[in-house]
């Protein structure tokens, strides 16, 4: 059941938003945002109503080219929602918000470093020739016996507010991203790290982070295919907002994923020229995606069940294409459909992936809008990409260098 969520700060940070556009078009649907959510008090409009409006400014925003804009509004709905905490909104969009957290994670940290004395002055007390080593020992243990700290339940334990707990949650996801970063090696290591990051180009900087985070997402898709009891669920929380695996024609994920009564899309991505890109997603474990009947290989049920609801999407998004234009700016007339469906780790009959992706050629040669892949078609593109990214992150100059005479 959805949670639906709303309030006087959303209302505020879409009432700043708006400032942040002079897009005539996305004004106009962030109006329509703040018409749903009306004045001071009420319930601003909490509901399925307001969670549409939202991802119909992101969606608009995307197609003017504003994706920091849409990416915003996109934070938005998933918090009307019920998908994000409000205090994850204000950490990225209410300054005032996020000095108070920082504030509070900087008294966190001298706390931490003030117990961290207390517990090197007992060290020393009870074996005055401790050694670092000792040192290391004995923060190895406290850390090591943190897993086995709890809160308690009330019972001579702790209570914790709801905010308190969210807060919580958002050192976790912290800490997530913490462990991933390389940690210097000794004090000397510590210095140099913070010199070259000093001097960091941010521009190169942001690159090398948006390289490591595909890099995390796919790892991520990777675990989850390879997961035999995986669902289509599962498959499209790892895709969400990774249209770059889909390779370089999309440009945008877009955030409204139905635009006909009967149709909801799994992942709508958009191309560079304006118009629709349909991606359907089945699950990893097929056993029967490729069959050999009479000597020959040709695909099985589930994938011509799958081509057959990508097929009923086209239809339809031809049949509409007028008010879809009208309404949301989408162009999609003659759209296209990628079907990610199996993997030949779990197809059963004796063939082999070779045979499969063969099979898979054929059969899209002769089709003219759908293309069928399998997931691990798409990790191994996928993973070329990345690999191709990390080279030419590796050849490129140091811009400060002169170029030899």
């Amino acid at each position: 059941m959805t949670t639906f969520r709303s309030g006087f700060t959303l209302w505020q940070l879409v009432q700043t938003a708006r400032e942040l556009t002079e897009d005539a078009r996305v004004r106009e649907r962030v109006d329509a945002v703040l018409h749903i959510m009306g004045g001071l008090g009420g319930t601003y409009g909490k509901g399925r109503p307001l969670v549409d409006a939202l991802e119909d400014v992101a969606q608009e925003a995307v197609l003017q080219g504003d994706f920091a804009f849409a990416q915003r509004f996109q934070r938005f709905a998933a918090y009307a929602g019920g998908e994000l905490f409000l205090e994850i909104l204000e950490q990225y969009y209410d300054e005032a918000a996020r000095q108070r957290s920082e504030e509070h994670m900087r008294r966190m940290v001298a706390m931490g470093a003030d117990r961290a004395v207390a517990a090197l002055d007992v060290l020393c007390r009870d074996k005055p020739d401790a050694t670092a080593a000792d040192a290391r020992d004995l923060f190895r243990g406290i850390a090591q016996s943190a897993d086995y700290l709890g809160l308690g339940g009330g019972e001579g334990g702790i209570q914790l507010s709801t905010k308190e707990a969210r807060r919580l949650q958002q050192f976790g996801h912290m800490e997530i991203v913490l462990r991933d970063l390389p940690r210097p090696a000794s004090a000397e290591a510590a210095r140099m790290m913070s010199d070259i990051l000093a001097e960091v180009d941010a521009g190169m900087l942001a690159q090398l982070l948006e390289l490591r985070a595909r890099q995390v997402g796919l790892a991520a898709l990777r675990t989850v295919v390879e997961d035999p009891d995986s669902s289509e669920s599962a498959l499209h929380a790892c895709l969400k907002n990774q249209e770059w695996i889909f390779g370089g024609a999309y440009v945008a994920e877009l955030a409204r994923r139905q635009y006909t009564p009967d149709a909801i899309l799994d992942i709508p991505l958009l191309r560079g020229d304006g118009s629709l890109h349909v991606v359907e997603l089945k699950r990893a474990n097929i056993k029967d995606l490729v069959i050999r009947r009479s000597g020959h290989l040709m695909l099985g049920a589930p994938a011509h069940r799958a081509v057959s609801q990508a097929q009923n999407y086209l239809r339809a998004m031809d049949e509409n294409r007028p008010s879809i234009l009208a309404e949301h700016g989408v162009d999609t007339r003659r759209a296209s459909a990628t079907v990610v469906i199996g993997h030949p780790r779990y197809v059963t009959g004796d063939v082999t992936s070779q045979e499969i992706a063969e099979t898979l050629r054929t059969y899209n040669t002769h089709q003219a809008r759908i293309e069928v892949i399998t997931y691990e078609t798409l990790l191994d593109s996928a993973s070329r990409m990345l690999a191709l990214s990390s080279a030419r992150q590796d050849a490129d100059p140091d811009p400060d260098e002169e170029s030899a005479a």
